[in-house]
């Protein structure tokens, strides 16, 4: 096979399965294009002799005409989720050297299917980022560039390193969590497609915690085909997870291709904000005729609460980081600096440890928490986020699915707003409230900006009903045509 990397990951599993290519010689093609790849800084601990191990027992697998849904399938891991004798750090200097003696659940499940791990992916420290610009590592860069422009861009966050690594052809397809649109958003920057699942489906055992009520793990992947293999593969029931949900996970594939004949699809008229870009709004536009024409049904509808989604989600989100992140202390695991006393010890290590966004979100969080401001912030935000939810339960009543832009703008460059944290929060508008009452959500890219860059347009679903955001995501890639890989000019 001529270029292994260019196949699609269902592509690669029906390759494998015929035995065109051996498990060994794509993933060895993988472990290529990830040193070559370096500068992207999309990998933050390569694992090429595990993964060329992995392999060689999922060709023993295939040789007996075995062998799970993702067997010999070359994937990237985000730094989130706990992998077993490899190292995760959540990207974060508190957590250096920390190797788990457990794997999560999600991972588990992949490994299970036969996948093969390439290594663990950049993300912002702790998940808390847009841009993928707060990693203790460094920032990830995207692989797409401005036509004429050699500026290095963001890949979105916090899940940069998986977008940018499935962008970059340096995996088959990622892990990567979604606590305010860190799968959606950084797909929408990558050209990628990311979904994030209803909040249950996939269990949270074993992955780093940010915000404990918003936090859900899904798949970047190359197209809505990939996206629905990997689901089916990472979902599923775990006890282990109080907010698991024990219901049966579909066969999402079969549901690609399915007629939209009927299919309500609604239209949020609050999402039209002001300042969003005429080339954002061009693509929305493009998208409802997209989906007309496959049979759809338009129809209008209204979220008012939406305008109170970002600064709810910034009392809620910072409030369980801050409780979440107190048992980083230096006493059982990770960075310890030593002081005169355990206190001093305590403050000395979480003020090395944590960066500044992760620092500025526990304050936050603890203040919103904090004795006379409790009921003012953090209550008060619980009540909005249940009508945020309700606004939702309402619109479904009407519609199938919601249709919205993915993020308010294309890439940006590194360093253009990693001083404005509110601007930085804005890049989340559209995806949030996805979050907040617990939906699922998917981007699709869906066309290129004038200046070369992709853009992605998203379904909300409703609960558990992933098929039809799949049935409908596929339709709008049919509509939107074969989208372009990125020139790989990090390889010159």
């Amino acid at each position: 096979m001529s270029d292994p990397i260019k196949l699609s990951l269902a592509e690669a599993r029906d390759a494998l399965k015929a035995k065109k290519i051996s498990a060994v010689e794509l993933t060895q093609a993988y472990v290529d294009e990830v040193e070559a790849g370096a500068g992207l800084n999309a990998y933050v601990l390569p694992t090429a002799e595990h993964a060329l191990n992995m392999a060689k027992a999922s060709d023993a697998k295939l040789a007996r005409g075995e062998g799970g849904a993702l067997e010999g399938l070359p994937l990237g891991v985000k730094d989130l989720f706990c992998t077993e004798g490899v190292r995760t750090t959540a990207c974060s200097h508190i957590l250096v050297g920390f190797v788990p003696p457990y794997e999560s659940h999600v991972t588990s499940n992949l490994w299970r299917d036969g996948a093969v791990m390439l290594g663990k992916l950049n993300n912002d420290e702790f998940a808390m980022g847009s841009s993928n610009e707060t990693s203790y590592y460094g920032s990830v860069i995207n692989p797409w560039r401005r036509a004429g422009d050699t500026t290095p861009l963001v890949p979105g966050g916090s899940s940069g390193g998986s977008s940018a690594a499935v962008a970059a052809r340096m995996c088959l397809a990622a892990t990567a969590t979604d606590t305010g649109g860190s799968i959606r958003q950084p797909a929408a920057f990558t050209g990628t497609v990311g979904i994030k699942p209803t909040y249950g489906r996939c269990s949270r055992w074993g992955i780093v915690a940010f915000a404990s009520s918003l936090d859900q793990a899904g798949p970047i992947t190359r197209d809505v085909r990939d996206a629905a293999i990997m689901l089916g593969s990472m979902a599923g029931y775990d006890p282990q997870d109080a907010t698991s949900v024990d219901r049966p996970v579909p066969d999402y594939e079969l549901a690609l291709g399915q007629s939209l004949k009927g299919l309500s699809v609604g239209i949020p008229k609050e999402y039209r904000v002001d300042g969003m870009s005429s080339e954002i709004d061009a693509l929305w536009d493009k998208g409802i005729e997209w989906l007309k024409a496959a049979g759809a049904v338009i129809k209008e509808v209204s979220l008012p609460h939406t305008k109170y989604a970002l600064p709810t989600y910034y009392i809620v989100a910072p409030a369980e980081c801050s409780s979440n992140l107190a048992r980083y202390d230096g006493v059982r695991y990770g960075l310890r600096v030593e002081g005169s006393d355990i206190t001093d010890m305590y403050e000395k290590t979480r003020a090395e440890g944590f960066g500044d966004e992760v620092r500025r979100r526990v304050l936050m969080g603890t203040y919103v928490l904090s004795a006379g401001y409790y009921d003012a912030y953090y209550l008060k935000a619980q009540k909005v986020r249940s009508l945020i939810a309700h606004d939702f339960i309402k619109a479904f009543a009407d519609v199938d699915v919601l249709l919205t832009p993915t993020a308010p703008s294309a890439a940006f460059g590194i360093g253009e707003n990693s001083d404005d944290p509110l601007a930085m929060y804005l890049n989340d508008v559209f995806t949030v409230t996805v979050n907040l009452a617990g939906l699922p959500g998917i981007s699709v890219p869906a066309g290129l900006s004038s200046q070369g860059l992709p853009l992605g347009l998203q379904l909300i679903g409703r609960t558990f009903d992933e098929e039809t955001l799949f049935k409908a995501a596929y339709a709008i890639e049919e509509a939107a045509g074969v989208q372009p890989a990125p020139a790989a000019w990090w390889k010159a």
